[in-house]
């Protein structure tokens, strides 16, 4: 966001712990957020008590966007999280007399707009290790440092957002591992080292 520069509009930052709640479904939607440190999930809980994760907020992402009145997603911090908020109606006010502001939201909402098309693709996909494939090929490309693979989100996170069971995605991620594609570097296994990534790209562009 670059809302900073006009100084008509303010941002404030927060701090939530792991697992806290930033905002509910169905609750008003008066600011507009951008993940400063940290990760943040969106999810909606199904009729029969499942729970759908729509996206991963990892940092310089924005978050809350709605064409509504109200969220349609609950969205919680995965890690200790820092982000910023802008009251959406000091957006409003300003967007059509700032053409950087204006931008910025256009960037912000074709960014959201990808994300969610990437995701519906990703639910797509007809086999497990295609869609655990195309899971780690996108976190890599939005976390990666120094060649390690650092998931801030659980294995459960992971099911709930590819539509699939927990013991699936691990074992999918154990085949990956048997395979020589990924490796893992410590107990919990969320540091990995993708070791061969042509051949698990490979399973990301197969239909």
């Amino acid at each position: 966001m670059t809302a900073a520069s006009n100084p008509t509009v303010s941002l404030s930052e927060f701090t939530y712990r792991r697992g806290s709640e930033i905002y509910g479904e169905k609750e008003p939607a008066e600011y507009i957020y951008q993940v400063k440190s940290g990760t943040v999930r969106s999810y909606k809980l199904l009729s029969d008590g499942r729970r759908q994760i729509n996206a991963f907020h990892v940092p310089g992402d924005t978050f809350g966007l709605t064409n509504g009145g109200v969220h349609r997603f609950t969205t919680e911090a995965v890690t200790d999280t820092t982000v910023r908020l802008i009251r959406r109606e000091s957006l409003d006010a300003v967007a059509g007399s700032d053409g950087t502001l204006t931008g910025s939201l256009l960037d912000m909402t074709t960014t959201n707009l990808r994300h969610a098309e990437d995701h519906m693709l990703l639910l797509g996909r007809k086999t497990s290790l295609e869609r655990v494939a195309a899971f780690l090929i996108e976190m890599d490309r939005r976390l990666t440092a120094a060649g390690v693979l650092a998931l801030p989100m659980s294995r459960r996170d992971i099911a709930d957002y590819l539509g699939m069971t927990l013991e699936i995605v691990s074992r999918s991620l154990s085949h990956l591992r048997a395979l020589g594609i990924l490796g893992f570097i410590d107990n919990n296994q969320r540091h990995i080292v993708l070791l061969d990534r042509q051949q698990l790209t490979g399973f990301d562009r197969r239909n």
